[in-house]
């Protein structure tokens, strides 16, 4: 289960360092690709079938993505879970990340597979934070703002899930 809006913001602020983009200082990248790993094989268990694993994510604030292909789910779209490198931050969305705005996932995002995701998260000690929250726009310590022309601001999805 995500956390609420409340204590989501506060652990985006706390993990925000201004001098660590891509990983925090005192990054373990062997324990955060044991764990991933580990994630990527239960939810193979948990859903009956190969999860599509990238493992191969440089020059980014995540870690990896696994997709749950859509023939696997009750929902019938593949579900993406992605892992930041900061504070085992995940985050769970249905399609591509941004495919569906909040009230179309509540609706289309079916309990059945939420809930076998939300699981094996929590059963590995990731902190599930709302896709929704992460598109409102960077605000935070870092100069990440800068390196964005203004017609495209970064969001804290990019800052601690995407390519930057």
């Amino acid at each position: 289960m995500p956390l609420d809006d409340q204590h989501a913001w506060a652990l985006l602020r706390e993990l925000d360092d201004p001098d660590h983009m891509e990983f925090p200082r005192g990054h373990d990248h062997t324990a955060t690709r044991a764990r991933f790993d580990q994630l990527a094989s239960r939810l193979d268990q948990r859903f009956q079938c190969t999860c599509i694993v990238d493992r191969e994510v440089q020059d980014a604030s995540h870690h990896g993505t696994i997709v749950v292909p859509n023939a696997a789910t009750v929902s019938g779209e593949h579900i993406t879970v992605t892992v930041s490198n900061f504070g085992a931050l995940a985050a769970v969305t249905l399609g591509n990340s941004g495919s569906y705005d909040e009230e179309e996932e509540r609706e289309l995002f079916q309990d059945t597979d939420r809930h076998r995701v939300d699981d094996e998260l929590e059963a590995l000690g990731y902190i599930r934070i709302s896709e929704h929250l992460l598109w409102t726009r960077y605000d935070g310590v870092s100069d990440l703002v800068s390196y964005y022309p203004p017609e495209h601001p970064p969001t804290w999805w990019t800052r601690f899930f995407d390519y930057l």
